[in-house]
């Protein structure tokens, strides 16, 4: 959604698990292009926000790792531009939280193929 969240409502909030695995999503970007910047903004989500998120980025079908495994925090935007792997242009990234919790944002920028 565009502009900054309002309360948790307005973002995403995944149920809590209780056995192994974690939660993720896959977005379609609006065109073909490479990710130079991530932001990940829990705000809002203060005691149930994930512990560390993870990108992959592909063709729907392939997954490659853009955003390594990473640390969040409570109520925080995060962004992230160092430690992206160049993965050329993609048309689909797969977000996945771990274990569970709830995101505000997931902005991706970059530059359209």
């Amino acid at each position: 959604m565009p502009g900054l969240a309002h309360d948790m409502s307005d973002g995403w909030e995944t149920r809590r698990r209780r056995g192994p695995g974690h939660d993720w999503c896959i977005v379609r970007l609006g065109a073909k292009g490479t990710i130079t910047r991530v932001e990940v903004d829990t705000s809002f989500f203060r005691g149930n926000y994930p512990e560390s998120c993870m990108l992959e980025g592909g063709d729907g079908t392939e997954w490659r790792e853009l955003l390594p495994m990473s640390k969040l925090q409570a109520h925080t935007k995060h962004i992230f531009t160092d430690g992206l792997t160049d993965l050329g242009p993609v048309t689909n990234v797969r977000f996945n939280i771990y274990p569970d919790g709830g995101v505000s944002r997931l902005r991706l920028f970059g530059r359209i193929a």
